[in-house]
């Protein structure tokens, strides 16, 4: 029988966001947090509407969150052995390129807001039958809407665009992933052995995975022009897809895998039909747990995979509302016309903003997402008067949210035809 330390049995958690990334270590047979360590990760904006991370920023990050978890761990009496096993949860869609020989990145990683391939996604519609031009004609096959924010159109960017990656998928040294796969890639061994893999809920966001077979499908590589050499394999959300190569977690198993939005609906326990969450950070995210049935929106939803918990068990699929621009409004009045010293202070600013006009704030940085799927959107304030003041334009940005989640859980409700019996709420913080 296994000796534990004074904690018992642990497992620990990468979470890999798009403003910072952390590993948390939990008792294994509950939700008390042992230790953890976050660390923040920056983004690149070479143009308007590019937004680009250094897939070396985000593992060397990952990496030093371990450590220094694991080093807080050891500091309170507790062992890195007890540690059992390893789960990673990820910002989705953001779609990374790399030699699996040198292991080096064949670009930066295109981050799920980035707009540069609103240009790609209208090549696409022109291929599409009949001329009809309809963004929702892959949609019966994968649950997705054509839009710039899914990896299948990144990667379409990427291979027409960028030398690098068109030469190495010529050569059969082009591999694919979303940040989870990058990261299992690379804590697995990288090009010594390293295991390529992803899991339905992240494979579910690339347009390029059957909503219903949950595999590569072939007509969709096809419309994208995707060999599917470059593609990692598609795994449960809860199996073991390989061991840590080395560091202070080394030889322990990850067994878990879920997108960031789906890890939440799991992590509030929204496992039964009906259930639902609603996590609020850079963007918000609401999913609707549909259960085993396939819910096909016709109100600008998305279909997705919830999660399968193990290769022998059925999968679980949700309907979600995507909102681009949340707590991302906050800091753009922060950092960039410096309205707010501090995002924490938004709501005591909101609340000294007086009745008179009505001040609206569109904060479509990146285009509309569900339900409007507007990529040519662009953000707008309005209703400025004479009277108008910096606390009127906070609290125009703290509605602007609430209206775009109002939105979209009027249409889940319109399209699962019953009333959501359960909303929970998560909101993530940046440390």
């Amino acid at each position: 029988m296994t000796e534990f330390g004074p904690f018992g049995p642990l497992v620990g958690s990468i979470d890999e966001g798009t403003s910072s990334a952390r590993f948390i270590i939990f008792k294994a047979n509950s939700s008390e947090v042992v230790a953890s360590h976050q660390k923040e990760l920056s983004k690149n904006f070479p143009r308007e509407g590019w937004v680009e991370q250094d897939p070396n920023a985000i593992l060397e990050v990952v990496v030093t969150c371990i450590q220094k978890a694991v080093e807080k761990l050891v500091s309170l009496g507790g062992n890195p052995k007890d540690i059992i096993a390893i789960g990673v949860t990820n910002q989705r869609e953001t779609t990374i390129v790399w030699d699996v020989i040198t292991g080096k990145p064949l670009h930066n990683a295109i981050v799920w807001l980035d707009m540069r391939t609103s240009s790609t996604i209208d090549k696409l519609l022109d291929t599409v039958p009949n001329k009809t031009r309809n963004q929702n004609y892959l949609k019966p096959l994968c649950g997705l809407p054509l839009s710039p924010y899914f990896s299948a159109v990144k990667l379409r960017w990427l291979s027409d665009n960028v030398d690098a990656v068109k030469n190495a998928m010529k050569a059969g040294t082009c591999c694919f992933g979303t940040v989870d796969t990058w990261i299992i890639w690379n804590l697995t061994g990288g090009p010594n052995g390293g295991k390529h893999v992803t899991d339905v809920s992240n494979a579910s966001r690339t347009m390029l995975m059957n909503i219903e077979t949950l595999e590569w499908d072939p007509l969709l590589l096809k419309f994208f022009e995707v060999p599917k050499s470059v593609l990692p394999e598609i795994r449960s959300s809860s199996e073991v897809y390989g061991y840590i190569a080395e560091g202070p977690v080394k030889g322990v198993p990850i067994s878990g895998c879920l997108g960031d939005q789906q890890a939440a609906l799991v992590g509030q326990m929204c496992l039964q039909k009906g259930q639902a969450k609603a996590t609020y950070g850079t963007g918000c995210f609401v999913l609707y747990n549909t259960g085993d049935i396939r819910v096909n929106s016709s109100r600008g939803l998305l279909t997705t995979v919830a999660f399968q918990l193990g290769k022998d068990n059925p999968p679980f699929y949700a309907l979600e509302g995507s909102v681009a621009i949340a707590g991302a409004a906050l800091g753009w009045l922060k950092e960039n016309i410096e309205l707010l010293d501090n995002v924490k202070d938004s709501q005591e600013i909101a609340a000294n903003a007086t009745d008179s006009g009505s001040v609206v704030f569109v904060p479509a940085f990146s285009g509309l997402y569900a339900p409007y799927w507007r990529q040519d959107a662009r953000g707008v304030i309005c209703g400025i008067s004479e009277d108008t003041n910096s606390n009127n334009i906070v609290k125009a940005a703290l509605e602007a949210v609430c209206y775009q989640v109002r939105d979209i859980l009027d249409a889940m409700n319109e399209d699962c035809g019953i009333p959501l019996q359960m909303l929970k709420v998560c909101i993530f913080r940046s440390r």
